[in-house]
Formats: C-alpha cells, structure tokens, sequence
C-alpha cells in the first residue's frame, strides 16, 4: 500500500490523513466544498472540523475525487452516515474496478437500517470492503498520541490496513467478526449520548457507572440479534469505544447529551452545530432495530424519546430506576 485517498474532511477524516502521511504514505483528501478545499490546501489547517493540527504540505487536497484517484490502492470513507449514500452514488462512476474501500462510519442508516459497509457494497458494489473501529479520538490520533483500532472484512483489506496503519504511535489489530465491529462503532453513540445526560443533569460517577456498564450489556444485546458475535463487543469496538466516547469531554456525542441534559431542547442542538452527533441520527434506527427483534433496549430507549418525543432527560432516568428488577447473571457471559 503507497497511495491512499481519504474520502472526508471531518476531524476523523483528517486525522487519517495527517496519521499516513506521517506513516509515510502518498495521501490525497477529498472535500466536498470546492471553497473549503482550496482553504484547506492553502492555509493547511482544518478549523472548522479538527483546529490546532496541521495538514502536511505532502497531503494532496481536492473537491475533485477523480483528479486524486491515479495510483490509489485503497479509498478510505469518512463519511457521516446520512451523507454516506449521495457521497457514494454521485463518485460510483469514477472508481477504478476493484478499487478497496475501508469505512470509518460509525452509524446506522436511515430508513433501511443499513450499517455503512453494507451502504458501501451496495452503491459501489463488486469490490473489497473492510471496516476500522476503536476509541480513536480525533485529534489525539492527529497529535501522534498511542491508540488502538480493530480492523475487520474482506482478508486482502484487513491485512493491508492492519500493516500499512500501524505504527509506532497507532496499533490495528484484525478480527474476524465485520458485524460486530462495525455495530459496536455505531451503538455505543447512542449509549453516549445518555452517558453526556448523566453529566448535564450532575448525576455523578456511580450513575455514570452504572449506565455504560448496562449500556455494553444492551450493546451486546442487539448485536448478537444481528448476526454478531457476543465477545467482540467486549474488545476495542465496544467497550474500549464506548468508554471513550462516554467521557472524553471533546466526543461530540457525549457533549450532545451533556446540553441536553442541562435542558437545551434537541431541535436547537441539532441546527447550531456543524459537527454530527451519529448517536442522535443512530436512535430511530436502533430502535426500529430493537422492535424488529424484540429486544428491550431501555437506555437506548430512552435516548430515543428524549430526543424525539421531548421527554425530558431526569425523567428517562426515574424510568430507568424503576424498572422491574432482575438478575444480572441474566445479561452476561
């Protein structure tokens, strides 16, 4: 692997790039905004989604993903999960055949229920596609601090990526189980935003606790339901991803739910920032999910009516409190 384009400016996006090229990788980064590309080649700084971390010259930026494609072994999508499809759809036809693509969504789509590697294999289909999950704060990775991420799907991808992204300051391990390593990505956001309620509303540790250890629980719940298998949401998709989304005080999800919990409504939330929360868009689909399987999923739940029925963020947690008791032997290994 020499060449990799990263198809995403975000933070996460970003910090990839800026990651390989001090890897030592050909890099390209693809914008959607043709004004903000050209900031970005300019002033080699990502404001607006990852500030205080520099882009290195070597890094080849452009709204024109075509013009990046020429000697690419491997499109890395960082993409937000509603965006994901119309992204895709629109470059299908510019993608050389068999081209690799390893996906950084972390979500669940709209309206079919789709994780994103299975929105990938069908708008782009007939080529490799692996998954990168872990607790990866952006701009911790950007800065070259240690991390971890678990890569899983297509064998050719996932050791390539296991190799090529590894180093001295980030570690890829592989496993075998794509669903669960993907799922654990795009639940835990949903857990998270409970996580930040529980600091808006001064709830404390014990609470804190209490509701990302149940939290795993209903993770591993659901993905189990879906074909994935129960110990992978214990390694760095899941639990080490949820713990970091739950209490870094810059995870956008946990942020989110902090403000709600100190009672600004969802709707004004959702139009004033540029950064997506996938937990908030995550809610309705994990919930239909639940439903279909006939799950109980009562954090989730409760994220769910919060932010689209207007409950208001203490009384999800008496609902919580007071549900039926049970034992906890019920829910682990």
């Amino acid at each position: 692997m020499r060449r990799v384009v990263v198809v995403g400016d975000g933070g996460w996006g970003t910090a990839v790039a800026i990651h390989l090229r001090r890897r030592g990788l050909e890099v390209g980064l693809w914008s959607h905004d043709a004004e903000y590309a050209a900031f970005l080649r300019e002033h080699r700084a990502n404001p607006r989604f990852l500030p205080g971390h520099a882009i290195p010259p070597e890094v080849e930026v452009s709204s024109d993903l075509a013009s990046l494609l020429p000697r690419t072994d491997l499109l890395v999508s960082a993409v937000p999960t509603e965006f994901l499809r119309t992204v895709w759809v629109r470059h299908a036809p510019v993608l050389p055949r068999g081209l690799a693509v390893l996906s950084l969504t972390k979500g669940v789509e709209q309206g079919t229920r789709l994780r994103p590697s299975e929105v990938l294999r069908e708008v782009v289909p007939g080529r490799p596609v692996a998954v990168l999950s872990g607790p990866n704060i952006a701009w911790e990775v950007a800065a070259g601090q240690p991390a971890t991420a678990v890569v899983a799907g297509d064998a050719d991808v996932v050791t390539a990526v296991r190799e090529g992204f590894s180093g001295a300051s980030f570690r890829v391990y592989s496993n075998p189980d794509a669903v669960g390593v993907e799922l654990g990505g795009a639940l835990k956001n949903v857990v998270a935003v409970a996580a930040g309620m529980c600091d808006g509303l001064g709830l404390g540790h014990n609470a804190k606790a209490a509701l990302v250890t149940r939290g795993i629980i209903e993770i591993s719940r659901l993905g189990a339901a879906l074909g994935a298998e129960r110990r992978t949401f214990f390694g760095l998709s899941g639990i080490g991803d949820l713990m970091t989304t739950c209490y870094s005080p810059t995870s956008r999800n946990r942020t989110f739910g902090e403000r709600l919990g100190r009672g600004e409504r969802p709707a004004d939330l959702l139009t004033s920032s540029r950064q997506v929360a996938e937990g908030v868009k995550a809610a309705g689909p994990v919930r239909e999910l639940a439903r279909t399987h006939g799950l109980s999923l009562p954090i989730s739940e409760e994220v769910y009516l919060v932010l689209h029925e207007e409950k208001p963020p203490r009384a999800s947690v008496e609902s919580l409190m007071l549900r039926g008791r049970k034992d906890e032997r019920e829910d682990l290994f």
